[in-house]
């Protein structure tokens, strides 16, 4: 915890990147707002709230946080849905399922689930934040050629003919030309002079100089009065909608988040605390729903553009929402001349820097299967939806992970009997033993961790011996086994008795024994059949 004279030791460039942040958050709050549905002023409300909130309780000192381009396609599609259902309070709804995720980003930062949160596998993650990016692009094709947003993916592509048609060349060229800006907008400038609002500021000149009166559609009003507290409310029909669309924003605002929060940490050489992180992100989002405000999460632009001016404290953010407020409250009427192609023009760029060209540029060099389960998330998060993308990715990836686990494991099992004499497992008197027994005592060597994922494997090894009198289970070198595994050694145990063998068990640790005990195995071996060693099992078995 820093002291109040540390704290304020750098306040000078805590100032100016708090400054540089809201310079970078104000053009793209507004796009998002008006990108989500909502309106210009609920991208600023909630870059006002989860900035302000993240920076007084998060657990990332130099993050910037606010509306970013995957909560906002993900807010979009709420509103879309509980509109769609419920016309009269669909848009409270909504906002509802924000202050709801805010309150399951907060249960996870209490239950310490922070460490957690990020081990998604990475094809899914790519997948999906490349299909983000894919329609944040398809989404301003109508704003592009001079016509009202449209809803959805499938909608938008369906209306491109009709939209050729009637393509506005003014919109088409604010569009191109403010994205142009911010793709080629020299490096050296941008330190002084963030892209996004000098793209920004030529685009309104530009419209407002060149280009006739109406010729293309702007924000247009834009309150500026303190924003009315909405009170909550739970549909009972909607209920699981808008559980799984708070559990949707929840953990996808959360990897965002701590993916930047790991990105600021490599910057300043310092460590983030997930958990507390994840505690001021559900508070600032709480407080974005109770406004109408989009809900937030760390944006690594903005977060890197503070780090670069040279922040190091929390007061940066802080002073990245104070700036935004005020500029609500006093030059709100200036942004209500933005045109949409402007926007479009933004959220392109948004949408371009999302999409992860670096691995789909080597995507022919990963495994057939890694290749499919990406193109999968990605197709689904575009043309299915990102509950459906997000599961069925993970789902797959699990299988994916457990097979490749599984083949691991098989491979460390082992049958040692009389013809092994040199086995790596065995020293001179275990080897002599058991050529001595010569077949009629055997040993199943287990090595490593064992889960439900190798029972199979397990159940096909041991189907191979034949013609054995003792069936040693060999756990000398195993640290865990779950109970899956312990179920599955205990039918082994009764089918050995079944074909009139003896089943005999050694070198169980505490952790294995628990399990074995846990499953109801460990009391149906006989004392006189558990070995401390594998030297002492073979020396008994023989005997027998």
């Amino acid at each position: 915890m820093l002291s109040n004279q540390d704290r304020f030791s750098n306040l000078k460039l805590d100032l100016s990147g708090g400054l540089t942040a809201a310079i970078i958050a104000l053009p793209l709050a507004l796009a998002f707002g008006v990108s989500s549905g909502a309106g210009a002023i609920a991208g600023l409300y909630g870059a006002i709230c989860v900035g302000l909130f993240a920076a007084l309780f998060g657990g990332t000192a130099t993050q910037i946080s606010g509306p970013t381009g995957p909560m906002t396609v993900v807010m979009a599609s709420v509103f879309t849905l509980f509109i769609a259902k419920n016309p009269e309070h669909g848009l409270v709804l909504a906002f509802s399922v924000v202050v709801m995720a805010g309150l399951l980003q907060m249960a996870m930062g209490f239950l310490k689930l922070g460490r957690y949160i990020t081990m998604v596998p990475f094809p899914v993650i790519s997948g999906f934040m490349s299909g983000i990016g894919v329609i944040i692009i398809i989404l301003q094709i109508a704003p592009l050629l001079g016509h009202s947003a449209k809803s959805g993916v499938i909608t938008t592509i369906s209306a491109v003919p009709s939209m050729f048609e009637q393509v506005n060349i003014y919109a088409v060229g604010l569009c191109l030309v403010t994205l142009l800006i911010t793709l080629f907008y020299p490096k050296r400038v941008a330190r002084l002079f963030p892209a996004t609002l000098a793209a920004l500021i030529v685009g309104v000149l530009i419209s407002l100089i060149f280009l006739p009166v109406n010729s293309v559609s702007v924000i247009g009003e834009i309150p500026t009065e303190l924003p009315k507290i909405l009170i909550p409310q739970i549909d009972m029909s909607l209920l699981w909608d808008m559980l799984s669309s708070a559990m949707l924003l929840a953990i996808l605002g959360a990897i965002d988040s701590l993916l930047t929060s790991l990105v600021a940490d490599t910057m300043t050489k310092t460590d983030h605390d997930s958990d507390r992180e994840l505690i001021g992100q559900g508070i600032g989002n709480i407080a974005a729903g109770l406004i109408g405000g989009l809900p937030g999460a760390g944006a690594t632009m903005r977060t890197v553009a503070n780090i670069k001016a040279g922040a190091k404290t929390n007061i940066s953010g802080i002073f990245h929402s104070l700036i935004l407020l005020t500029l609500l409250l006093g030059a709100a009427p200036l942004a209500e001349n933005i045109p949409h192609a402007v926007l479009a023009g933004l959220l392109l760029k948004v949408g371009l820097d999302i999409i992860d060209f670096p691995t789909m540029r080597r995507l022919h060099k990963f495994p057939p299967v890694i290749i499919a389960l990406l193109l999968g998330v990605l197709f689904l998060t575009v043309f299915v939806d990102l509950v459906t993308a997000v599961a069925a990715g993970i789902f797959f990836a699990n299988i994916i992970t457990v097979r490749r686990f599984a083949d691991n494991q098989s491979q460390t099992m082992s049958v040692i009997n009389h013809l092994d004499e040199t086995h790596a497992q065995l020293n001179a008197s275990q080897a002599q033993y058991l050529v001595a027994a010569r077949g009629k005592v055997q040993v199943l060597h287990f090595n490593g961790p064992i889960s439900y994922a190798s029972i199979k494997a397990i159940k096909l090894k041991f189907q191979q011996i034949k013609d054995y009198e003792v069936m040693i289970f060999d756990f000398s070198q195993v640290s865990s086994i779950d109970i899956s595994t312990a179920i599955a050694i205990g039918y082994l145990l009764e089918e050995t008795e079944q074909v009139g063998a003896k089943g005999l068990i050694c070198g169980i640790n505490q952790s294995v024994s628990k399990a074995i005990h846990d499953a109801g195995v460990l009391e149906k071996i006989k004392p006189m059949h558990r070995f401390e060693n594998l030297d002492k099992a073979i020396h008994d078995a023989c005997l027998f």
